[in-house]
């Protein structure tokens, strides 16, 4: 075999899977969150009990459409959620985002599963982002997750209602 050819393993094949995957939560997260200023944070727990993080802060405009975003933050955030939802070397990962409004920033959170991003049940996603009593941090409104398009399945299952 020449040098310069690639030998692809089933490795290469679910990771690149697991990057057009990332891509299409991205776009599904875009689409379910709207136009404003969003905090998306993703912490996954690996295989070995350390835990890894990115957050990756976004400006979601209409009329024209337009992202803007910081290249360093994208490609950590992207790199990590492409691992979670490849998942073999993550035992649990969860993406929260919160979106800045007023008087209280808001957020909903999703759990990976399967491949893909399910909606967080509210309850639980409270207690994790209520700061202590003892520190200060903002207040957020939590609200249910919307369910995101998944582009493998059949229109009735991707219905939100």
């Amino acid at each position: 075999m020449p040098e310069h050819q690639v030998t692809r393993t089933v490795g290469d094949a679910v990771t690149a899977s697991a990057v057009g995957r990332a891509a299409n939560v991205l776009a599904a997260l875009l689409l379910a969150l709207g136009e404003g200023s969003h905090q998306l944070s993703i912490v996954a727990e690996r295989a070995n009990d350390t835990t890894a993080t990115a957050d990756l802060s976004l400006s979601v405009g209409a009329a024209p459409l337009r992202v803007t975003h910081c290249a360093k933050e994208y490609v950590r955030f992207l790199a990590l959620l492409t691992f979670a939802l490849e998942y073999s070397a993550l035992r649990h990962a969860v993406l929260v985002a919160t979106t800045a409004d007023e008087p209280f920033a808001r957020a909903c959170g999703w759990t990976v599963r399967a491949g893909w991003l399910h909606p967080m049940e509210v309850r639980a996603l409270q207690e994790a982002v209520i700061p202590c009593p003892e520190v200060a941090g903002p207040r957020l409104l939590v609200y249910p997750a919307p369910a995101l398009y998944h582009p493998d399945e059949p229109a009735e299952e991707n219905t939100h209602e």
